[in-house]
């Protein structure tokens, strides 16, 4: 199989009958970070994997939400030198 377009990619993703905005809050990964690959016209490998997953154990009945939320994945924080000052800033607001 060829490089899953991101057209094919939100073709899987209405098979396994979930929104991107869901697929990607589910997976923790940032929503502009998906919405990225649409430029790009392709999704990565893994990324389609996961999608394609999904939408076989939808097929046969799984409950793969239910799977992937008791992994209870963390999203990556940005981290590094330009960064701490804005985490600082939201910290003190609160």
């Amino acid at each position: 199989m060829a490089l899953m377009t991101f057209i094919d990619f939100k073709k899987v993703l209405l098979d396994a009958e979930i929104t991107l905005p869901k697929f990607s809050k589910l997976i923790k990964v940032s929503d502009k970070n998906i919405q990225s690959y649409k430029k790009k016209g392709v999704v990565p490998n893994n990324i389609a994997v996961i999608v394609t997953c999904f939408a076989k154990l939808h097929q046969e009945g799984h409950s793969y939400r239910t799977l992937i939320e008791a992994l209870e994945l963390k999203a990556k924080t940005k981290e590094g030198a330009g960064f701490s000052k804005t985490k600082k800033k939201k910290e003190e607001k609160q």
